[in-house]
């Protein structure tokens, strides 16, 4: 059986995409975690090993090209096993990341991947995200706001807007329901204080259905 390490290096060449042996060894060793993590709880759903490597890592690393090249503060909402988030700060060590995820076994999950893979500059907070100005003044603003599986289009950029810097992005990760919920998305008010500036899709290695990431710029720093 091929290794993790080849597994992921194999699949991110396929991506456009090229991880150290450091950086792969942690995502190695995160894997690990998770595996003997999900036999005790559900985490994600049940799979063999090439499909949680492909579905949940390589997926996450769809972002990393994505990423400001300075210092950026990131905020995942919705992490569960910390897919996207937790994995870009593995393989980013510059990204000031914060994780928000409601469920204390997702959360418990969480801090023990940081301690294990010795991670700094990572923050876990084990709420729910609410529209309300004191958690976005406790927060924000963060220079870039994503979720891979949070909520459609409409609530969540309706919810991660306001911690959102002006100027700053928001990626919404998507599957084949993405062009109803950008049609829906752009019927809303609140549209137009946001600029649509890119849309890429995503072929995963061995999937034959795309995946899409829509990249949204903040443009209206009184967003309510």
């Amino acid at each position: 059986m091929i290794s993790c390490d080849d597994f992921l290096a194999q699949g991110c060449s396929q991506l456009g995409l090229e991880l150290t042996s450091g950086q792969l060894a942690l995502l190695c060793r995160y894997y690990g975690e998770l595996d003997k993590w999900s036999k005790k709880m559900n985490l994600v759903a049940r799979a063999d090993r090439e499909e949680i490597l492909t579905s949940h890592f390589l997926d996450s690393l769809t972002l990393l090209s994505h990423l400001p090249e300075n210092d950026c503060r990131l905020l995942d909402i919705g992490s569960g096993a910390g897919f996207p988030g937790l994995v870009l700060k593995a393989v980013s060590p510059q990204l000031q990341v914060t994780l928000m995820e409601p469920r204390g076994k997702r959360v418990a999950f969480l801090r023990h991947i940081i301690r294990t893979l010795a991670l700094t500059g990572v923050t876990v907070i084990g709420e729910r995200l609410e529209a309300d100005a004191a958690m976005v003044a406790r927060l924000g603003p963060f220079d870039l706001v994503t979720s891979r599986a949070f909520a459609d289009m409409t609530v969540f950029l309706t919810l991660a807007a306001p911690y959102c810097r002006p100027g700053g992005l928001l990626i919404c990760m998507k599957g084949r329901k993405v062009d109803d919920e950008l049609a829906a998305w752009q019927q809303e008010p609140l549209s137009a204080h946001l600029t649509l500036v890119d849309r890429k899709s995503v072929t995963l290695p061995g999937k034959p259905q795309q995946r899409s990431l829509v990249i949204f710029q903040k443009n209206d720093p009184q967003i309510p």
